[in-house]
């Protein structure tokens, strides 16, 4: 498990359930996929740091990873421990730039089912088998982590198997529970505890409902908790937003730590998108209103002088607030703007934008469905993006369409609010607002609409917008203090040592 056969003095296991470019559902792809990398990279590019970082990342050996043909070398197999028996498992390992992937398969791992179902007893039972079978992967290769960073409830129980009475091997490492998104526990997973011989927890800090749900098992267990934003790690401290948990979390707090997500921002970047139609920089703005005019051709919409191109790219999901955009857009029908929304999820909201843009046919497009060019093509070619979301730990999208030049409307929740600066005069990079409420995103939407109007303050703000250091270089230097500082806690904690 090391780069380049030296001896690395940090050593790093990364669990999730999904990177890209292997696979990608959601945010959690796009952070598993670069957090690794850029970690890697900044260690081995400071030479400040006191210390060289070997970090390798474990995922499920999803179907859809089997069949996208990447080249992958046999590495290892082993049993699994359980309950009056084992499971097998095989690894297999191929590399993003030069950070070890490790791909681990077996019987509860359906080559069939997707990366996440509906079915909570199925992904329990193999998100727990992954957990564990993660941990024994070490011991199989000689390998003890300093650091075991797990993220979200599907490999939160791997932290938790680490503080079981009797595990010795992981008694020095620290453990770090990435938070993604509060609310999504894992709930329905006591019968895959019991059958991986994992007991409910008996700490009186936990709600009793939350004993055997995976995420607040690694909450109790982990000796660092980060959330994607500074906010994020705020808020869930609060009723509002810590989904049963807040009191339990606020008894953590000092163990709580809130790092922004970044961008790939070779990936994103307007100068050399393959998707855009025109290619340009914040020096050569000019440019970007060819992809503006593609977009509407493509949409069949009408050009306007000064019309505003308004874009929702997004899940249709109550969290992100897309039931506010009628009544809003509404509220604002005697003003001049053209929407494009490109989304999917729930049948209620997707016929709901259905109806929506049947009510405004001149003006309004809903594409609903995933589309990753379109994505790229929204954000490169419209004037605003709109982000109502009720609460986002992090957010990508409004980071991307700042890189973009597109400015972004949201509400000043979490990430958004740590990335958004609500334009005062001719300053700041979008638009904020307080409440979930139809008439405050309408009052947002209208500031912006007011100050498209004003060509050279929209040029200057979109200017601020893309100057925005979105790169995980940043996030990337913050966590390696942390795991530096874990390490270095975990193991005098534990020894002893002053």
């Amino acid at each position: 498990m090391h780069a380049n056969g030296t001896t690395r003095q940090l050593k790093v296991l990364y669990l999730a359930a999904e990177a890209y470019p292997l696979i990608k559902v959601g945010g959690l792809g796009d952070v598993a996929g670069s957090l690794p990398r850029a970690v890697r990279a900044v260690a081995h590019q400071e030479t400040e740091l006191p210390i060289d970082i070997d970090i390798c990342l474990v995922l499920p050996f999803h179907g859809s990873i089997q069949r996208h043909g990447r080249s992958l070398r046999r590495l290892a197999s082993y049993n699994l421990a359980l309950p009056g028996g084992s499971l097998p498992v095989e690894v297999r390992e191929t590399r993003l730039d030069e950070v070890p992937v490790y791909l681990l398969s077996g019987a509860p791992i359906s080559q069939e089912a997707p990366v996440y179902s509906d079915d909570a007893g199925v992904d329990s039972y193999k998100y727990t088998y992954f957990s564990l079978a993660a941990l024994e992967l070490t011991r199989a290769l000689a390998w003890t982590p300093d650091v075991v960073h797990a993220n979200d409830w599907h490999t939160a129980l791997a932290l938790y198997a680490m503080r079981r009475g009797e595990e010795a091997t992981f008694a020095c490492s620290a453990g770090l529970l990435g938070v993604h998104n509060l609310p999504y526990m894992g709930d329905g997973s006591g019968a895959a505890l019991r059958a991986f011989g994992l007991p409910p927890a008996d700490d009186e800090r936990l709600p009793r409902w939350a004993r055997s749900t995976p995420l607040p098992l690694g909450l109790l267990a982990a000796d660092h908790i980060v959330t994607v934003s500074p906010q994020y790690a705020r808020e869930i401290l609060t009723p509002e937003y810590g989904a049963g948990l807040d009191g339990f979390l606020a008894g953590r707090k000092d163990s709580i730590h809130g790092i922004l997500n970044g961008i790939d921002t070779r990936q994103w970047n307007p100068a050399s998108d393959i998707a855009l139609a025109a290619n340009y920089t914040a020096e050569t703005l000019e440019r970007r209103a060819a992809n503006k005019a593609t977009l509407l051709d493509e949409f069949g919409l009408q050009e306007g002088e000064r019309l505003p191109l308004l874009a929702v790219v997004s899940r249709l999901e109550a969290q992100k607030g897309i039931d506010l955009l009628p009544p809003a857009l509404e509220a604002l029908a005697g003003e001049a703007w053209q929407l494009i929304l490109l989304g999917s999820g729930s049948h209620e909201l997707e016929e709901a934008m259905r109806q929506f843009a049947g009510r405004f046919p001149e003006r309004a497009r809903a594409a609903l469905r995933f589309d990753s060019g379109l994505s790229r093509r929204l954000y490169a070619g419209a004037d605003m993006l709109l982000l109502p979301s009720r609460y986002e730990p992090c957010g990508l999208s409004q980071m991307i369409a700042m890189r973009y030049g597109c400015l972004p409307v949201a509400r000043a929740v979490g990430g958004l609010r740590d990335t958004i600066h609500d334009v005062h005069g001719s300053t700041g990079t979008g638009f904020l607002f307080a409440e979930a409420t139809p008439q405050d995103f309408a009052s947002a939407i209208r500031r912006a609409l007011d100050a498209y109007q004003d060509a050279a303050l929209w040029e200057s703000m979109q200017r601020n917008a893309m100057a925005q250091d979105f790169s995980w270089e940043r996030s990337a230097k913050e966590y390696i203090h942390l795991y530096l500082h874990a390490s270095k806690e975990a193991k005098q904690k534990r020894r002893g040592s002053p």
